[in-house]
């Protein structure tokens, strides 16, 4: 698998290791001078010093070949915009770091599905430490071939209810995210724009559960 990973932040460093740990081939385009060299030095993988938001840049990696973009610069219109290009490219897997709630609107607009929001989880987990409160980690209850999965409402479903959606086997509805609140499945809420259906499937169902959503990931 090839891999390009745009912004040496303490996420594209962190993703880096773990994919060459994976024995993945990645190639690391960083801006700032310094740090793209002290990497280069230290990391087993191709490291380019360049604007990764340049198309002739992307296709000096060689985005044609590549079969995951993971856009993790410090400005999130850098980041869709690197992800417009990996799209163009026919990347299979385009992946945005987005801080901003009104980008990751935007992101979902322009048909992105793959996007992370680093403050907004981590805010939230040190919010219920100071409550008290132990929840449990996702990536502890994710084992074998379970997948929880966000998926953001499409035309397709949107004015249907839960109970209308025909999803293959394995797979049921946890609930919906709705401007702050979290409906429950068991309510059967109609769904809207903007809304975030949160599923849990299996990892070979995850193409039968996208396309029941009206989801074509390969457009």
């Amino acid at each position: 698998m090839r891999v390009i990973i745009v912004g040496a932040g303490s996420l594209g460093i962190h993703l880096t290791r773990n994919m060459i740990a994976q024995g993945k081939e990645v190639i690391l385009i960083e801006k700032d001078e310094s740090i793209a060299k002290e990497l280069a030095e230290t990391l087993d993988c191709t490291v380019i010093n360049a604007e990764g938001t340049r198309p002739d840049i992307l296709e000096k990696a060689d985005i044609n070949s590549a079969d995951a973009v993971v856009a993790c610069t410090t400005n999130d219109q850098n980041n869709i915009l690197i992800g417009l290009i990996a799209r163009d490219a026919k990347v299979e897997k385009v992946i945005l770091k987005l801080e901003d709630r009104q980008f990751m609107d935007i992101a979902s607009k322009l048909g992105f599905y793959y996007m992370i929001n680093p403050s907004s989880i981590s805010s939230r987990y040190i919010s219920d430490v100071l409550r008290g409160i132990n929840t449990i980690e996702l990536s502890n209850l994710v084992r074998y071939d379970v997948r929880f999965m966000g998926v953001m409402a499409t035309d397709k479903i949107i004015d249907m209810k839960l109970s209308d959606i025909s999803l293959p086997e394995d797979s049921a509805f946890i609930g919906v995210y709705r401007k702050g609140e979290f409906i429950l499945a068991e309510k059967d809420p109609k769904l809207y724009e903007k809304d975030e259906l949160i599923l849990v499937t299996k990892a070979d169902m995850i193409k039968s559960v996208n396309e029941a959503l009206g989801r074509n990931l390969e457009t």
